[in-house]
């Protein structure tokens, strides 16, 4: 049991987290943007800025997305602002129809992964947004639309400097398809994007990858096998 726990863990780490001090990259970009968002927040904020909060937590977790995984679908600047927003609406709006901290909540994170998901804009933080917004409208601080600003100003704030570090240190932000030039030799190659939406819809999953990421990843390793059995012969 331990040994499976072990071996499972070890497949969390990301593929080339280590590699090129990417870690180093994506600690620093988060502390960055999460300064300066709060920093400009506070700015924003003006005479307001002792009691509007100039950093929400869930900003946290969309910095690790942005930061560390900026390939990711779930990373994306329409999903990092559409997913925050949209749900800290949500979560407002529900906590101040129903005044219910017991049930808010939950119903606030059901609807914002419905209206994320047919928005396009699927954000995990994106459900701690619309629970911190229920359970403030609907508790005792009683939130109000105003306190969308501050969540705005973080979230776009995040995203301007995900936008502008991603793309400094050599990371395309938003994420662009990296085809290899040309169809590769091997035989093996012989699958088409369709094939591969076809198989994922037989598993009923959803990956944290785009198809034609899946797709050209595919095509890329067959140009190795090409090149090593090339060597070979």
């Amino acid at each position: 049991m331990f040994k499976t726990l072990v071996a499972h863990s070890a497949s969390l780490i990301p593929q080339g987290a280590f590699g090129h001090l990417g870690w180093v990259r994506g600690a620093v970009g988060a502390a960055l943007a999460l300064c300066l968002s709060a920093l400009l927040t506070w700015f924003l904020l003006g005479s307001n800025s002792a009691e509007m909060p100039w950093l929400v937590a869930p900003l946290g977790a969309s910095a690790v997305l942005v930061f560390a995984v900026p390939a990711s679908p779930l990373a994306q600047p329409w999903s990092v602002i559409g997913g925050n927003l949209i749900s800290a609406a949500i979560g407002i709006g529900l906590g101040i129809y129903t005044s219910s901290p017991m049930f808010a909540p939950g119903l606030a994170v059901g609807v914002a992964i419905a209206v994320m998901t047919f928005a396009r804009c699927l954000h995990p933080p994106g459900g701690a947004c619309a629970l911190l917004c229920a359970l403030g409208a609907a508790g005792s601080d009683a939130w109000t639309w105003y306190y969308l600003w501050p969540i705005a100003a973080n979230v776009l704030t995040l995203s301007l400097v995900g936008w502008i570090y991603n793309n400094l240190t050599g990371h395309q932000w938003p994420h662009h398809l990296q085809l290899p030039p040309g169809p590769p030799r091997s035989v093996n190659a012989n699958h088409t994007r369709n094939d591969i939406e076809e198989v994922l819809a037989d598993w009923n999953e959803v990956l944290d990858v785009d198809v034609d990421d899946l797709d050209a990843f595919y095509r890329a390793v067959n140009r190795h096998i090409d090149r090593r059995q090339d060597s070979r012969s």
